[in-house]
Parts: structure tokens; C-alpha cells; sequence
């Protein structure tokens, strides 16, 4: 059977695949929806470049005109590099790679597969202790001329099947909550007749255990800081910074958001380590202030 492309089809197959958000949409397809509908300019794309806007324009027989700066500006292709002597294991690079091209398990390092890449710089905002460089692999070449059809139907691929594991997981722990919440309810109807019972106070060798543990946790994480607070020092020495913090999706602005809470939770309300060292290392986590609201923050 002859297959049957829309518009936001014949759009998406000559957009790169590179899934970074800078067009203002949270990945390739939406924004060829958009395109197709009329709702974005065909010239919103800088990984595509001048190449990109001359193909879709070419498709949509309007004229071609020039990318739009404010969605960014082509360039040479970058590829992520993960510093292994800063990187704390927090995974929030994982989760906002869009084409699982990073590796590793909580609590320990990760790693970019480089050769799956895209360059999108969406793994530089969430990490907590700025250990993700960006640094270009194509020389002077730069949008189409630095990419290929081949590179982008393989990320194509590998985004589709990320988004597909990640609607069966969202299924799965929802399915996992309403299993224990029924457990829960069956549970308290079961015990009901049998009163209250008193919970025993927590004994005060098993108060101290919790509280060193609290403070070796705040040590490790006051050490990761230390090391990113000098880094940022010597990257701002060079006139470096971070990458596309003005195009984050709001899923990784979420990301962003819960990283920011859980240091607020260890008392981390700054970004310096120096705070962590002024707090006494036996006095417990207060409760974290109301995350500040995504619409209020930088909107990337």
C-alpha cells in the first residue's frame, strides 16, 4: 500500500531531527505541525540553516528569506562532553537528552555516546553543577553541511522509540499508584475496627544515625559544588557559558525546577558551596520554599 504523507510529514522528513527546541517547540514533529498549519514561520530552525530554510521554502513554494535570530544562529555542530571529575550522577542530563545519547546510573558518572549526539545543548541547563561542555566537532562547517539525512533519520528513530519508553513508564507508575493506593484503602478498612495505634517515638541513637547521614550527604554534595564553583570561576575567566538557555522545553525546565527544590531541601539555597559550608552540619533540612514557577523564571 502506497503510503500517504501530509504536509507536516513532507516538513518533518527535511527538518534535521535534532530535537533542540530552539524553534520554539518541544521537538521536530510539533513544529512541523506547526509549519504546516501556519502557526510558525518556516524559518525558525538554526540547525538547518540557510539549507534548511531554502528547502522547506522550495516544499511550501514561498520565497526563501533568512533565519530567524531570535531562534538562534546556524553554526558548527557541537557534541556534548561529560567532565568526569565534576559529575555528581544526578541523571538530569539523561533525562533531558532527547535521543538517549547519554549513559550512566544515579549516583555515578555518565557519559555521551558522541556518535549519537545531535548537538542539541539541552543536557547543559538542568546539570547542577555546569560539568557538560559543548565544544563544535564540524570545523567551519556548519547547518546541513554539518549534518546529514542519514544522522537525521537515525535520530528521528532513536527520539520516537525514547518517547515510547517513556509513555509505557508514565502507564506503568501510574498503574503502580492506583495498585497501592487501592492496597491502601483495602488496607484501612481491614484495620479499621481495631482503633489507633500509638507510633513509638524514634530512639535517640537512631535520631543521630539519621542526622550524620544528613550531614555526610551535605559534605559529598558541598565537595560537587566546590568543584563546579571553581570551574564556573575559570570558564567565566575565559568568557564561557553555558549553552541554549533561552529555548528549554518545559519539560526540562521541570527538571530544572525539582533539582533546584532538592537543594533547597539540603539547604542549598544558593548556587555557592560556600553557603553549605556557613550551615551547621547537625542542623536539619527546613521545609523548601514554593518552587518559583516556570512562566516566572528565565524562559529559555
Amino acid at each position: 500500500m502506497t503510503e500517504i504523507k501530509t504536509l507536516a510529514d513532507r516538513i518533518e522528513d527535511l527538518l534535521p531531527q535534532t530535537q533542540c527546541t530552539k524553534c520554539g517547540y518541544a521537538a521536530c514533529r510539533p513544529y512541523a505541525e506547526a509549519v504546516a498549519c501556519g502557526e510558525a514561520n518556516y524559518n525558525q530552525c538554526p540547525p538547518g540553516g540557510e539549507e534548511g530554510v531554502a528547502r522547506l521554502a522550495a516544499l511550501l513554494g514561498k520565497p526563501v528569506i533568512p533565519l530567524n535570530s531570535a531562534n538562534g544562529v546556524e553554526r558548527p555542530r557541537p557534541v556534548a562532553v561529560i567532565d568526569e571529575q565534576v559529575c555528581i550522577g544526578c541523571t538530569l542530563c539523561m533525562q533531558a537528552c532527547p535521543v538517549d545519547a547519554i549513559v550512566g546510573a544515579p549516583k555515578h558518572m555518565h557519559t555521551v555516546v558522541a556518535e549519537l549526539c545531535t548537538g542539541c545543548d539541552l543536557c547543559v541547563p538542568p546539570c547542577p553543577v555546569d560539568c557538560i561542555s559543548m565544544p563544535p566537532v564540524t570545523g567551519e562547517a556548519t547547518g546541513w553541511d554539518a549534518w546529514s539525512q542519514p544522522l537525521a533519520d537515525a535520530a528521528r528513530e532513536r527520539h520516537n522509540r525514547r518517547e515510547a519508553r517513556l509513555a509505557r513508564e508514565r502507564e506503568a507508575a501510574e498503574a503502580r499508584v492506583a495498585a497501592r493506593r487501592s492496597s491502601a484503602a483495602a488496607t484501612a478498612a481491614t484495620n479499621a475496627p481495631a482503633g489507633n495505634v500509638s507510633t513509638p517515638a524514634a530512639s535517640p541513637a537512631s535520631i543521630a544515625g539519621n542526622a550524620d547521614a544528613e550531614a555526610k550527604k551535605r559534605a559529598i554534595i558541598q565537595a560537587a559544588l566546590e568543584r563546579a564553583r571553581k570551574k564556573k570561576e575559570e570558564l567565566a575567566a575565559k568568557g564561557q557559558a553555558p549553552l541554549n538557555t533561552e529555548q528549554v522545553s518545559a519539560d526540562v525546565q521541570l527538571q530544572i525546577d525539582a533539582a533546584e527544590a532538592r537543594r533547597r531541601r539540603l539547604g542549598l539555597t544558593g548556587t555557592g558551596a560556600e553557603q553549605l559550608a556557613d550551615k551547621p552540619a547537625d542542623e536539619p533540612a527546613g521545609n523548601p520554599p514554593p518552587s518559583t514557577p516556570a512562566s516566572t523564571r528565565n524562559p529559555r
